[in-house]
């Protein structure tokens, strides 16, 4: 159990960085790259905006996947190599609907204000903890990216969950998953990890120092 590794240093491949699940991969293949990424995600987090400043707690039924299909037009345009000036700026319009979906809904729908916070915190630290590794070359299992299951699969889950009347489960059972399967890869990893051993310093004449001993 371990990470996958890139030379450090290396340019980061935002697609990465996207989190994207099983749906929104699957739209990308349809254009197979050729949209660019920031205008259907711009778009889709403007509208997925707009609705949640209505209200999600007027908001029932199937028309909590509103705000969530307003997104998914940013998946189209999920296989783009993200080479672009601004391209960039994809992930973060990404988070930022994300979080604000989650809060939304939870308050909005009246589960419990630390429910909601700890899944936040359990999301980004997700986040935080993809991002940490690539920059110092390396990248969580792609089995553990699968089944954090993307920021599309976790907005779904949430509102099936409200559709359903089970929004306060939803949310309890998610933040469980999430959780759990943090804890357990972050302990692996670590224990996968080799450890090296300190050496003791050495003086001019190369013997060791008798100092340290």
């Amino acid at each position: 159990m371990g990470v996958s590794a890139s030379p450090p240093g290396t340019s980061v491949d935002l697609r990465f960085l996207r989190d994207d699940g099983h749906l929104s991969t699957a739209m990308g293949r349809i254009v197979a790259g050729g949209l660019p990424p920031l205008p259907p995600t711009l778009a889709g987090a403007l509208v997925a905006g707009v609705l949640m400043a209505t209200g999600l707690n007027h908001l029932a039924g199937i028309t909590l996947f509103a705000p969530v299909a307003a997104l998914l037009l940013s998946g189209v345009a999920s296989g783009h190599p993200h080479d672009g000036r601004f391209d960039r700026l994809v992930p973060p319009l990404l988070r930022a609907t994300e979080y604000l979906y989650l809060l939304a809904l939870g308050y909005g729908s009246g589960v419990g204000g630390p429910l909601v916070f700890v899944l936040l915190a359990a999301v980004a630290l997700h986040h935080a903890d993809a991002v940490h590794r690539t920059r110092t070359g390396l990248r969580p299992p792609a089995w553990v990216m699968r089944a954090m299951l993307g920021w599309d699969g976790r907005m779904l889950v949430l509102a099936a969950g409200g559709a359903l009347g089970w929004l306060p489960f939803a949310y309890g059972v998610l933040t469980g998953y999430l959780a759990v399967l943090l804890v357990w890869e972050a302990t692996t990893s670590w224990l996968a990890a080799p450890i090296a051993e300190a050496e003791a310093p050495r003086n001019e004449s190369g013997g060791v120092d008798a100092s340290t001993t």
